[in-house]
């Protein structure tokens, strides 16, 4: 099961790995997740993530629009993998797709359990306690 640690390493990979790519077009969500769908579409739109404790907000469009915050929560397998476009992962369950031209490219949530879920709006579990990794002194 992912702690702390493995959010907060996930949450890096997601920004560097996404760090100079442009996502367009709609979320795409697997046909056998149980998880809501996520109504976005856009042009072009950037992707950062942040991880406070055992949570991992994620996905951020361009300043014109709104932000859409989706928090992850890996379950036992949840993780993130950017892959070819052509070369989905078979438990990818939810898909942000590069923009035209170069390499398609596509950041997935796979769960290969589906015991992971997200939820759209981006907040906080009510009652979260500090981050152990980044708020260690309201922590201890």
């Amino acid at each position: 099961m992912p702690e702390g640690p493995e959010l907060h390493l996930a949450s890096q990979f997601v920004n560097e790995a996404c760090r100079a790519l442009v996502f367009a077009g709609c979320v795409e969500k697997s046909s056998v997740s149980r998880n809501p769908e996520v109504p976005f579409e856009s042009s072009a739109y950037h992707i950062s993530a942040s991880a406070r404790g055992k949570e991992l907000p994620d996905s951020q469009p361009p300043p014109r629009q709104e932000p859409l915050a989706l928090v992850f929560r890996f379950g036992m397998s949840g993780s993130f993998q950017l892959v070819p476009r052509g070369e989905l992962p078979r438990h990818a369950h939810l898909r942000f797709y590069t923009a035209p031209p170069g390499p398609q490219l596509a950041l997935c949530f796979v769960d290969i359990r589906r015991f992971g879920h997200w939820d759209l709006g981006g907040k906080w579990q009510p009652g979260r306690g500090p981050c152990v990794l980044q708020e260690y002194e309201q922590f201890r």
